[in-house]
């Protein structure tokens, strides 16, 4: 069986849209995901400033360009996209944090992340408010306050910044960054568009 790894920002409204188009395809091949929380800014930091340069022009064609294509994809695929919003761009820190929470729970973060992003990007709240996501959790039937406690654990800290750490190492530069194992190594894959891309590496097997 193929394993993908998913390295997911829930602030990225790309990743919104790929994190629902992969898993069709992941079904379709009868794969395996690994959804992998991790920190965007700090893959923007380290190896993709050009981001924050070309975000103060806002004039820049390809920015215009991106965020006009990004609705059509949305209603393509059925996902909600009411963004921007005010809390726009949002501070991922703390939801990424509780991501890594319930990240030995793989169906949990699944489920955590999926409400997180319908919440982020068709209902307009904050995910850089920790109540919020409390909120988010409790509404899923998780222990919202205890989750909340264990983004502050070092634990916790650390492993998302491995996590961050790892998929810059494995040559990420946004989110999502997707792994797919192929011949005796493994294809990276970035962003929604790539994922036709993705379903072909895993075919590859």
């Amino acid at each position: 069986m193929k394993t993908v790894e998913f390295y997911f920002d829930l602030s990225s409204p790309w990743t919104h849209l790929a994190f629902h188009n992969i898993q069709p395809i992941i079904e379709d091949n009868s794969a395996k995901i690994i959804w992998k929380p991790f920190l965007v800014g700090g893959v923007f930091n380290a190896v993709n400033q050009d981001v924050y340069a070309a975000r103060e022009n806002p004039d820049n064609r390809k920015f215009v360009h991106s965020f006009r294509v990004l609705k059509d994809w949305a209603k393509l695929a059925g996902v909600p996209m009411n963004f921007p919003s005010e809390h726009h761009p949002v501070k991922s820190v703390h939801a990424m944090r509780l991501c890594c929470a319930l990240e030995d729970d793989q169906e949990a973060l699944h489920q955590f992340a999926t409400a997180a992003f319908n919440a982020y990007y068709g209902e307009q709240r904050n995910l850089d408010d920790p109540a919020v996501l409390i909120a988010i959790a409790n509404e899923l039937g998780m222990d919202g306050e205890v989750l909340a406690a264990r983004t502050q654990e070092q634990e916790i800290k650390d492993r998302l910044r491995a996590n961050t750490e790892e998929a810059i190492a494995r040559g990420s530069y946004g989110s999502p960054s997707i792994f797919v194992p192929f011949g005796d190594g493994e294809r990276m894959y970035f962003g929604n568009d790539q994922l036709p891309l993705v379903n072909w590496a895993i075919k590859q097997a």
